[in-house]
């Protein structure tokens, strides 16, 4: 029988039957397939697996070439494996007990000593934020890393290598691990008070900016103090330092969305205006635009960004760019000049002034004037007042850890190498090896 000779009813039939036939596949295709909630998981895990590997480079090899080509060539090799040698037992430190004392569970002032070894880490996502526990874990070891390593630049060329790895740990342990928590950790008291801290303002510039200056003053200057021997290695560390800080302030909201995007256009819009801020101040005060000083003014804009890139549009981020960059020069040369500390490579200009003026800011540029998208409700002066308090809470709190510690150092294996040691250079008198090639 040909369908023309085919009995209506029977045509009927057999489009109905078609039609609940390709409907019941289209439901079992649906059934079959990953609800959204796991391909935004997936999103999530490949983004912040990808910020993870950013902030690690930004420490190695990005503050290492930063910190290594502005120091004297006898030194270089030194700076390098100061950087490095602290990425190892950071590491095993985080593992053992920082990560718990840091992140490992809800109170006030500690995440207590539940995850200790790492205890309860798995792949699964407790946290809901749709990435494995063990994700979170490494990415916010990246941080545990970079933080102590900032100080590198405070003592170069003078410090004994047992110090530096003693300061490492005993620092992330007792001063950047207890505030790590009291600004992100669950129950944290800054964070419950509401600070404005997205990826480190706080947490990572403020702490290190302020043991930085400890430092510097307690260990004392330089007995030869030379220009940087190669400029180069600075402008290359300072490209992988911009480029890394996307990872840093992009991935710290934990998610690959809109925010995370915003995040990592105002760190880029505040580095350039940083950067381009710093050079016309050279070219006003000593008539030349220079390498040292536009990469300086950059490193400044990413620091100052860094608490704000969650809440700060556009404008805010070209405030805090402009505003870091005229305040750290100010601080990193005038202030510097005026008082007489050896800060070497201005870690507390640069980071510690930076960080803080961008922890301030933050309150000013949340507001919808500036394409801001913090909460409004507060208020500048009231959220202004908590930004205020969580920078002196944590500027006395790492003061006071930092001193004992570097007592401690002194009273065992010592601050600094003998004078012989310092004219020989520490690449030679430290790990007997050179790196006058590079």
């Amino acid at each position: 029988m040909t369908n023309a000779n085919r009995p209506l009813w029977r045509s009927l039939l057999s489009a109905v039957a078609v039609f609940f036939a390709a409907g019941g596949t289209l439901l079992a295709q649906d059934a079959a397939s990953p609800p959204v909630e796991a391909a935004v998981g997936a999103a999530n895990t490949a983004w912040i697996m990808t910020a993870t590997a950013l902030v690690l480079f930004m420490t190695l090899p990005g503050l290492a070439l930063f910190y290594g080509g502005l120091v004297h060539k006898r030194n270089v090799l030194s700076v390098l494996m100061h950087c490095f040698a602290m990425a190892c037992i950071l590491s095993i430190a985080w593992l053992v007990c920082g990560y718990t004392i840091a992140l490992g569970g809800s109170g006030p002032y500690i995440g207590g000593f539940s995850a200790l070894f790492g205890k309860g880490l798995t792949t699964a996502d407790s946290g809901g934020e749709g990435i494995p526990d063990i994700l979170g874990f490494a990415f916010q070891m990246t941080f545990f890393i970079i933080t102590p390593a900032l100080v590198v630049g405070t003592f170069v060329e003078r410090v004994k290598f047992s110090a530096v790895m003693l300061f490492a740990v005993l620092w992330g342990l007792l001063c950047y691990a207890p505030i790590c928590h009291m600004v992100w950790g669950e129950g944290g008291w800054l964070l419950e008070k509401g600070t404005i801290d997205l990826a480190g303002g706080v947490v990572v510039h403020i702490t290190a900016g302020v043991a930085a200056l400890v430092f510097c003053i307690m260990i004392g200057p330089r007995k030869n103090p030379a220009p940087p021997h190669n400029l180069t290695m600075t402008v290359i560390g300072t490209s992988m330092l911009w480029v890394g800080w996307f990872g840093f302030n992009g991935g710290s909201g934990l998610a690959a969305n809109g925010a995370g995007v915003m995040a990592i256009v105002v760190t880029h819009i505040s580095a350039a205006a940083g950067a381009l801020t710093w050079m016309i101040i050279d070219v006003m005060t000593t008539k030349k635009p220079t390498v040292l000083g536009i990469c300086t003014g950059a490193i400044a804009g990413l620091a100052a960004i860094t608490p704000a890139s969650g809440v700060a549009g556009p404008m805010g981020g070209l405030l805090i760019g402009i505003a870091s960059g005229a305040i750290c020069w100010f601080f990193s040369i005038t202030i510097k000049n005026k008082f007489g500390y050896d800060d070497s490579l201005d870690v507390v200009g640069v980071h510690g002034v930076g960080g803080l003026v961008g922890t301030l800011l933050a309150a000013v540029v949340m507001v919808p004037a500036f394409q801001g998208v913090g909460d409004t409700g507060i208020g500048i002066g009231k959220q202004l007042g908590i930004q205020a308090l969580a920078s002196g809470f944590t500027i006395v709190y790492t003061l006071v850890v930092t001193v004992v510690i570097l007592f401690i150092i002194k009273a065992t294996v010592g601050l600094r190498v003998s004078e012989d040691e310092e004219t020989k250079g520490l690449d030679q008198s430290a790990h007997g090896e050179s790196g006058y090639d590079l």
